[in-house]
């Protein structure tokens, strides 16, 4: 069926044209809220976000990202997952030695798991 552009499209169309351009504003790290540590890594390279929690919800306070070594690219995915938090753990060790309460990881990849599961 073809694709009729209403009002309701184009209201839908503007809201996404602004989510596409507008870039995450970047919070002053405070060391008594929550804050959590993301990571991700690809075949090519390592990513990293330093997130905070307030009354407002979840909010950056700043990314990171690195390609890997030649090395590094020989890695098994689930070292590279591993690689990845251990670099964001030094990545933002200065910020996190200075929280009141601890941190959480969040990884969105089931790699990790192999190394629950290894002997």
């Amino acid at each position: 069926s073809p694709f009729i552009f209403n009002e309701e499209a184009l209201s839908q169309f503007q809201v996404l044209k602004e989510a596409f351009t507008s870039a995450p504003i970047l919070s002053h790290f405070n060391p008594s809220l929550p804050t959590i540590v993301e990571t991700d890594a690809s075949d090519y390279a390592l990513s990293s976000v330093l997130s905070q929690v307030n009354d407002s919800g979840k909010h950056p306070i700043a990314f990171d990202s690195r390609k890997l070594l030649p090395a590094e690219l020989n890695y098994e995915i689930h070292d590279k997952e591993l690689l990845g938090i251990v670099w964001a753990l030094k990545r933002w060790r200065a910020f996190l030695l200075s929280l009141s309460n601890s941190f959480e990881v969040l990884k969105d990849h089931s790699s990790l798991q192999y190394f629950m599961s290894s002997k």
